[in-house]
């Protein structure tokens, strides 16, 4: 599929000033906790922003370190960062102060926005990270005190579609995070395939988002994607909770929800769901969605789930379920404007219905990672993207996740996922969440494990044997678990996935 955007492009022309000259300047842009704002509005605080920033010296090309909670705040910032030609880095305020570290260092930041209870408590992390020149700390309806008189007029800088215009970290599961560097067009091809053609996103939609803005996930689905359209995104600082969810939905009658497993399962298996009344479809994504999962939540709020998978690498999701073709257990077929293969070992496409790695082609991928020369050479490869992920693709197009390549069991030489064992155990009524991972027995072989957070039950010795036995019914019999731990919760990275290297360890 052919997508065309003109040399001249800035992602904050694209995704917020032609709202303004589409007549949509009085539309509700934003609700967060402190009030609504128009479109027009955030189109003046972003203008604030950049032209406090440029007063700070900061210009082109610069990167701009963005520490926010989701606000207008942070939305306006994010806009205003790219009307000025610099370059977006997003990162999570909650983190240990000492991450900041990092995150100063790597990315060279010349400018730091962020909340003040992050800026109070990483002063000495700010004052090591030499190449600063600005930072601007922003207290709860202190916006004016923290940019000062600044103008809300500003002549957006005429960046290239080729410009460099957002920095997305990777999960970091396999070490420190590393940035893919994003050009421009990249954030607008992923729009106009994935959210226009797969989402059908609407002026009339609502969203509302579990994770948070600073993951490029959320970024899209609950403030590209919106303003892309002419939407209205809600936002919240605190934390999701099934609580929260249930009452932003009903509150602000929201139709697409941006949401993960974890949380899915937790409205699930609430005291006292909810009905999503105003709901047309949920987008999962970050984790495998068990089948068993999809069919309960259907069952129980009736508002269909599109399942998916996207990345880093091309900014957001590129395979996806779709309306009236849900296939549960599969993330569903390629989203148009994006190829993919299913490549084995040997270098070739392997058949229908058999594991290999999948590599992805689309226009949204990144350049490289920023100081990872190799790493770019192996996961970035001319016109495709390597993943770590195993698929299997099906005769209809349908694709299978099978875990990713390094989180495989080889059990009596035999590769066994571990998602199909953790498919098996949630199907049990005592297990609330479960990973399954590799251990070495006495003789030095590889054995099956699962660690399990229960439901209601109080883990026993019985319990144990009651989920290995469970396992044993359904699946072959080297699949099943030959340990059980319970475990009160699952370690998980700031993007809310499961870090299976914490349990290995």
């Amino acid at each position: 599929m052919a997508l065309e955007f003109p040399d001249q492009l800035n992602m904050s022309d694209y995704f917020l000033d032609r709202r303004i000259e589409e007549g949509l300047g009085d539309k509700i842009a934003v609700i967060d906790d402190s009030g609504a704002y128009t479109y027009r509005q955030v189109q003046a605080l972003a203008n604030q922003m950049a032209n406090a920033l440029k007063a700070r010296g900061i210009g082109p090309e610069d990167r701009v370190l963005i520490g926010l909670f989701d606000s207008i705040e942070f939305v306006a910032t994010f806009f205003g960062v790219l009307k000025l030609g610099s370059v977006v880095t997003m990162v999570n305020p909650e983190l240990p102060d000492a991450d900041y570290d990092y995150y100063l260092q790597y990315t060279r930041a010349r400018a730091l926005v962020a909340d003040h209870t992050l800026t109070d408590r990483i002063q000495s992390q700010i004052k090591a990270a030499e190449l600063l020149r600005g930072v601007i700390s922003i207290r709860p309806n202190g916006w004016q005190e923290s940019i000062g008189d600044a103008s809300a007029v500003f002549r957006n800088y005429p960046t290239s579609k080729d410009d460099f215009a957002v920095w997305l970290f990777t999960s970091g599961s396999t070490g420190k995070p590393k940035a893919a560097v994003h050009f421009h067009h990249d954030f607008p091809y992923n729009t106009e395939c994935y959210a226009k053609q797969v989402l059908m996103m609407a002026k009339s939609d609502v969203t509302l988002g579990v994770p948070k803005l600073f993951f490029g996930y959320a970024t899209g689905t609950n403030l590209m994607f919106p303003f892309a359209v002419g939407a209205t995104t809600v936002l919240f600082r605190d934390r999701a909770t099934p609580e929260k969810i249930f009452e932003l939905s009903a509150k602000h009658s929201a139709t697409v929800l941006t949401s993960v497993p974890t949380l899915i399962n937790k409205m699930c298996a609430h005291d006292s769901p909810k009905p999503l009344q105003a709901m047309r479809v949920v987008i999962s994504a970050g984790e495998a969605l068990p089948e068993e999962l999809y069919l309960r939540w259907k069952k129980l709020f009736d508002v269909e789930i599109l399942d998916g998978i996207g990345s880093a690498e091309l900014f957001h999701i590129y395979i996806s379920n779709r309306f009236g073709q849900v296939r549960a257990g599969s993330l569903g077929k390629l989203v148009p404007g994006y190829e993919a293969r299913v490549v084995g070992p040997d270098g070739n496409d392997v058949k229908d219905g058999e594991i290999g790695t999948l590599w992805v082609k689309g226009d949204s991928a990144a350049l490289c990672y920023f100081q990872a020369h190799e790493k770019s050479k192996e996961v970035l490869r001319g016109d495709w993207v390597v993943s770590g992920d195993l698929f299997r693709r099906d005769a209809g197009g349908f694709f299978y996740y099978a875990g990713r390549a390094d989180d495989m069991l080889k059990v009596g030489g035999i590769f066994v996922s571990p998602l199909e064992v953790e498919g098996c155990l949630l199907k049990h009524p005592n297990v609330l969440e479960t990973v399954v991972i590799g251990y070495e027995d006495e003789d030095q072989l590889v054995k099956v494990m699962a660690y399990v957070v229960v439901r209601d039950a109080v883990p026993s010795d019985k319990l144990a044997d009651e989920l290995i036995t469970h396992s044993k019914r359904t699946l072959v019999h080297y699949k099943a678990p030959r340990r059980i731990e319970f475990v009160s919760a699952l370690p998980r990275s700031d993007r809310g996935k499961v870090l299976r290297r914490e349990l290995r360890k």
